[in-house]
């Protein structure tokens, strides 16, 4: 047991960790390995020895009056010493003093060592994964790249993300994704879990908001700068997503900025996406202006927003003409889903029963958008 602060810095080079947390789980070490060998009742403190390079193991006992009630108690007693028994070790003791007697574990023989050895090993462990546990914690939302070391019966896809094993289930992939083992991917931390039987787990997801957003960050300078800002997006994987953006800064637009020149940045985001196509909205603070966007393409008359007693946007009631029903509602629903889930409000279609043409009788063209056209208007 001589010297073994020695190791301490091959321990914390080897392990990722700091000297100071080694030091910590060898201190915890000789604890638990004092309770299993000596008495597991018994109150240890362990503490680095800078001189030695040693750690030294003693036992605390308070000193009490000989009448005391709890000596009689078996589970607080081996803490307590009646005080005519304390000045045989110490005739200077007062009552409430604790006295502190060193013990020695290699006293224990090859129990105590292999015990010793043991707690060392786990508490280590312990600490790197409370370390790599913090650091994952802190990641959650947060985009991660990784190679594909395995794929199981489940489909649930396991990847190797710096020195962590992590998972992506089948439940958080894009719908006719396939991965090989070798493949690299990029996933966003969705949830980290530390359980003492299994313990770290970490599990990704491609089918998040959070992903979209974390990609766009990555191809969209404007979005890493902060000179535009995601403020909301909605997704149905693999399918289509809506995202609201915001400028900060007078001389950038938003949405430009996020499209990119002929579609370059948003079309390399929509590749990593299985071909998801992604609506880029202009956020505005004033609700009926931002569901007649959020629409889109859909052209609509009019929005009337309900509110609850506390003064809460819970529905949308959007008056439309019945040819771009359709449009509003979009395939399988997708787009009013969108919409929903964009703007956290139910949405309700009224038919207004005319349909958008012009003088002549011809449809409106896409490019006029009279109902979005006239909010526009009555908003600015």
């Amino acid at each position: 047991m001589e010297k073994i602060l020695d190791i301490v810095d091959a321990i914390a080079h080897e392990k990722c960790l700091t000297p100071q947390k080694v030091k910590e789980s060898l201190q915890t070490a000789f604890v638990q390995t004092a309770k299993r060998v000596i008495d597991r009742n018994f109150a240890f403190e362990a503490s680095v020895n800078e001189e030695t390079k040693t750690i030294d193991l003693i036992q605390i006992i308070t000193v009490v009056a000989d009448d005391d009630e709890r000596l009689k108690d078996e589970e607080i007693a081996p803490t307590l010493i009646s005080i005519t028994e304390a000045r045989e070790y110490d005739d200077q003791v007062e009552l409430d003093d604790q006295l502190q007697i060193p013990h020695d574990l290699e006293e224990y023989g090859r129990t105590g060592a292999s015990q010793l050895h043991r707690e060392i090993e786990f508490h280590i462990q312990r600490a790197v994964e409370d370390d790599v546990y913090t650091k994952y914690k802190s990641k959650v939302g947060t985009l991660v790249n990784g190679r594909v070391t395995s794929v199981d019966a489940q489909n649930n896809t396991f990847i190797e993300v710096d020195e962590v094993r992590a998972v992506l289930p089948m439940k958080s992939r894009i719908k006719g994704e396939v991965f090989e083992v070798g493949d690299h991917m990029k996933a966003v931390v969705r949830r980290v879990n530390m359980d003492k039987f299994d313990g770290i787990s970490i599990e990704l997801s491609r089918t998040s908001p959070k992903f979209l957003e974390e990609l766009l960050s990555l191809e969209v300078p404007e979005i890493n700068d902060g000179a535009v800002i995601v403020e909301r997006s909605a997704r149905i994987p693999g399918q289509r997503a809506k995202i609201a953006l915001i400028s900060t800064h007078p001389q950038v637009d938003a949405v430009g900025a996020t499209v990119g020149v002929k579609g370059v940045r948003i079309n390399s985001v929509s590749a990593e996406l299985q071909g998801e196509n992604i609506d880029c909205i202009e956020f505005t603070n004033i609700p009926e202006l931002f569901m007649s966007r959020v629409m889109a393409p859909a052209i609509i008359s009019s929005v009337e927003i309900v509110r609850d007693d506390e003064g809460k946007e819970i529905k949308a009631i959007i008056s439309l003409p019945v040819d771009q029903k359709s449009k509003a509602i979009g395939k399988s629903g997708i787009n009013i889903r969108l919409a929903s889930m964009l703007t956290g409000m139910d949405i309700e279609l009224n038919e207004t029963g005319a349909t958008t043409t012009d003088e002549n009788g011809e449809p409106v063209a896409q490019e006029k958008k009279d109902g979005v056209d006239a909010l526009e208007a009555l908003f600015n």
